[in-house]
């Protein structure tokens, strides 16, 4: 398998968290020792990892950015009109990075990693890359 691989992630919403563990999760080489880190090459899309158990976490998370930064706000100057989906990119980061002990993240039981849309729907992709320990 090549490396850095690429993982395209529609969306669907203007604003959408799409969990992408599992996919992920196929890329890690068998028996690899070392780090996963995931990259997001988009301004206003961003990655998080959060709890995977319960979808009102996600909700809840979505609900809160909005009223930290609401799409619409007067003091914003961008031309493009979406500001706010930078901010809230940059409120997120644009990478993760996950230990890998013999072929499996070591993701808490709770946790996934999600791609975080804030100026969608679109067509999105991030970068994987695998680095040995």
């Amino acid at each position: 398998m090549k490396y850095p691989s690429t993982l395209k992630v529609p969306t669907r919403e203007h604003a959408q968290l799409v969990d992408i563990t599992a996919e992920v999760r196929r890329l890690v080489p068998a028996s690899f020792t070392g780090m996963c880190h995931v990259f997001c090459p988009h301004t206003t899309a961003g990655l998080t990892i959060n709890e995977n158990a319960d979808p009102d976490v996600v909700s809840d998370m979505i609900t809160e950015l909005e009223r930290l930064v609401p799409w619409r706000n007067p003091k914003f100057r961008h031309a493009e009109g979406n500001s706010a989906a930078h901010v809230k990119a940059s409120l997120m980061g644009q990478t993760v990075s996950v230990p890998v002990e013999q072929g499996r993240l070591c993701l808490g039981v709770w946790q996934a990693i999600y791609f975080c849309e804030f100026d969608g729907p679109r067509s999105r992709q991030v970068t994987v890359q695998f680095v040995p320990g």
